[in-house]
C-alpha cells in the first residue's frame, strides 16, 4: 500500500499538510499549506517576510525542478554609502539589512504549476491557525522573550506581546493581522503581497531602500539543480546564491577517503569532520548572486574537483585550510505523497527572528537576509541593489535510478550542510535506523579563519575513548552539557518503493513525522 508522509519543525504545520494531502492536495500543495501554517505557528522559525527554496522531484522525470525564491536587495541600497559610515559589514538594525521577501513568489510559483488545488485551498490551514489561535511552545516563548526590547512595541508582533510583556509557554496567540494577510494571498495572488497592503509596509517600514517598484519584481525562478554522486545516489541540491553544495561534496569527499564502516569509529568521524573543513573554508568566495559567482555552479561538486579536495585531507591529523557565519532561525520540511512525488523545502527569516523592521499592518516580520552581502569592494558578493546575497539554506534530494529515494534538510544557518552530512553518512551511507540516525549526538565546527585549527563542539554522547582519539589527532574539542536544538531539527524522509519512512528530531519538542 502506498503512503504519505510529512516531516515537518511543528506538529500544528504536519497537521496542515496531512489535511491537505487528505484534502486531494498533492506534494507540492501540502509542503506550501505546511510552510505556511509553520510561519504562523513558529515565527522564531520563518514567515512571509523571508524567503523560500524547494526541490521537487516526481518519478519519471530526469531530475528534480529546482525553485530559488529568495529575494534581491532594494533598489535605494549601497555599498559605497554604508563602507563610508560603516566598519567593514551591515548593521542588523541597517534597513540594507533587509532584502524583499521571496517566500509568497515561491508559495504562489509552486502551487500555479505544480499543484492540484487553488492557493485559497493551501492556505487555508494557516490562515485557520492565525484566526483560531495556537499555544505557545517553549521555544517560541524563550525567542520572544530574548527578544523583548527588539519587539515588544513592533506592531508586526503584538499579539507576542500581550500587556506589554512576552508571551509565555502554553499561552493562546491569535494573529488577525497575519489571518487577513494570508486570506488575500489565497485569494488575489502574488500581487496581494507585492502590491498590496504587505508592500505598503515593507516600503514604508525601510525609509527608501526598498521600493514599490523593487517590490513588483518577480523573486521566484525555476534554475538548474546541481549534483554529486554519493553512495550509489544522486544527491541534489540549490546552486548559487546557496551554500548547498557544501552538503553533497563533503559526502561525497567523505566516501573517497574509504571511512570505515562502524558508525562509532572516531576515525569515522575525524574523517566527515576534515571533509566538510577541505571544503568549507572557500564558501564565502565562491557563493554569491549567480550572475556574479566566480565560478560557475556545475563546477562546485565536479568530481575532479572534488577529488583534489579529498587528496588535502590526512586521515591521522587535523588540517589548516585558508570563516564562516552565525546560527539562523529556519524551517526545513519534507513531503512525500503516495504518487511518488517528493518536496524538499526550506524556508527563512534568517538570524533568530529576523531584522527588527516589520510589516505594520500586515502581521509579520521582515527577514534581515542583507546580512550575508559583504561590503568588500569587487567582492562578487559585494552589496548592491537587485542581487541576491549568499544564502545558507541548504535542501536536498536524492534520487536513484530516477526515483527519489530520500529527502533531508535542517535548519541551522551556516551548519546546515555539517548536520545533513552527518545524518545522511549514518541513515544513508551506513544504513542505520532513522531514529537512531537522528537521535545520534552532533558535532559543528564553526571556525575557519585563516590558519585556524578544528575546534568541534559535540554534543554529550560521544564515546570518551572516541573523543580521545579525535583530541590526539589534533582536534580541539569542546564537549557541551547538552543536545542543541539549534543543531536542527532534521527533517528526513526515506522513499522505499511504496514504502515510506521518516523520523523527526528529538533536539526540538514541537517536530512532527506522519506516515499515513
Amino acid at each position: 500500500m502506498t503512503s504519505n508522509a510529512v516531516v515537518t519543525p511543528h506538529y500544528l504545520s504536519a497537521a496542515a499538510g496531512e489535511a491537505t494531502l487528505e484534502a486531494g492536495g498533492n506534494a507540492v500543495d501540502a509542503s506550501v499549506a505546511a510552510i505556511a501554517a509553520q510561519g504562523v505557528v513558529a515565527p522564531e522559525t520563518c514567515g512571509i517576510g523571508g524567503d523560500l527554496f524547494a526541490l521537487v522531484h516526481f518519478p519519471g522525470w530526469d531530475q528534480p525542478r529546482a525553485l530559488n525564491s529568495s529575494g534581491r536587495a532594494g533598489s535605494g541600497v549601497s555599498a559605497e554609502t554604508l563602507r563610508a559610515v560603516e566598519a567593514g559589514s551591515i548593521p542588523g538594525d541597517h534597513p540594507a539589512a533587509v532584502t524583499i521577501p521571496g517566500c509568497v513568489d515561491g508559495m504562489a510559483k509552486l502551487v500555479a504549476e505544480l499543484g492540484r488545488l487553488t492557493l485559497a485551498e493551501v492556505m487555508a490551514p494557516a490562515i485557520e491557525l492565525a484566526r483560531e489561535g495556537f499555544e505557545v511552545s517553549t521555544e517560541q516563548a524563550r525567542a520572544f522573550s530574548r527578544q523583548a526590547d527588539l519587539y515588544s512595541t513592533n506592531p508586526a508582533v503584538a499579539s507576542f506581546y500581550p500587556n506589554g510583556q512576552p508571551v509565555a509557554r502554553g499561552e493562546r496567540i491569535v494573529r488577525e493581522d497575519l489571518a487577513r494577510t494570508l486570506t488575500d494571498i489565497g485569494t488575489d495572488g502574488r500581487s496581494a503581497f507585492y502590491e498590496g497592503q504587505p508592500a505598503r509596509d515593507i516600503v514604508e517600514a525601510l525609509s527608501g531602500s526598498i521600493e514599490l517598484d523593487d517590490m513588483k519584481t518577480n523573486q521566484a525562478n525555476w534554475v538548474e539543480p546541481i549534483a554529486a554522486e554519493v553512495a550509489g545516489s544522486t544527491v541534489w541540491t540549490i546552486p548559487p546564491n546557496s551554500q548547498g553544495y557544501l552538503g553533497p561534496a563533503a559526502l561525497a569527499v567523505f566516501e573517497m577517503l574509504d571511512p570505515p564502516d562502524d558508525p562509532d569509529d572516531p576515525l569515522r568521524w575525524h574523517l566527515l569532520v576534515e571533509a566538510y573543513r577541505c571544503l568549507a573554508w572557500e564558501r564565502d568566495d565562491l557563493i554569491a548572486d549567480p550572475d556574479h559567482a566566480a565560478l560557475p555552479a556545475h563546477l562546485l561538486l565536479d568530481k575532479a574537483r572534488l577529488e583534489r579536495a579529498a587528496a588535502t585531507v590526512d586521515r591521522d591529523r587535523t588540517g589548516v585550510w585558508p570563516q564562516m557565519g552565525a546560527p539562523e532561525s529556519t524551517a526545513y520540511l519534507c513531503v512525500a505523497d503516495s504518487d511518488g512525488m517528493a518536496v524538499s523545502m526550506i524556508q527563512s527569516n534568517y538570524r533568530g527572528t529576523g531584522s527588527p523592521f516589520g510589516a505594520a499592518h500586515s502581521g509579520f516580520l521582515l527577514q534581515d537576509r542583507g546580512l550575508g552581502f559583504t561590503l568588500m569592494p569587487g567582492h562578487p558578493n559585494e552589496l548592491a541593489g537587485g542581487k541576491r546575497p549568499l544564502h545558507t539554506l541548504s535542501p536536498t534530494l536524492w534520487t536513484q535510478a530516477g526515483q527519489p529515494r530520500w529527502i533531508l534538510g535542517t535548519r541551522g544557518g551556516a551548519v546546515q550542510p555539517q548536520l545533513i552530512a552527518q545524518v545522511a553518512a549514518s541513515a544513508i551511507l551506513a544504513g542505520e535506523d532513522l531514529n537512531r540516525a537522528q537521535a545520534r549526538p552532533r558535532w559543528t565546527v564553526s571556525d575557519f579563519g585563516p590558519g585556524a585549527g578544528s575546534s568541534p563542539a559535540l554534543e554529550p554522547g560521544f564515546h570518551p575513548v572516541g573523543v580521545d582519539d579525535l583530541r590526539a589527532k589534533g582536534h580541539d574539542i569542546t564537549v557541551l552539557a547538552s543536545p542543541q536544538p539549534g543543531w536542527g531539527p532534521v527533517s528526513v524522509i526515506e522513499l522505499d518503493g511504496n514504502l515510506r519512512r521518516a523520523a523527526a528530531d528529538p533536539r526540538v519538542d514541537t517536530t512532527a513525522a506522519l506516515v499515513f
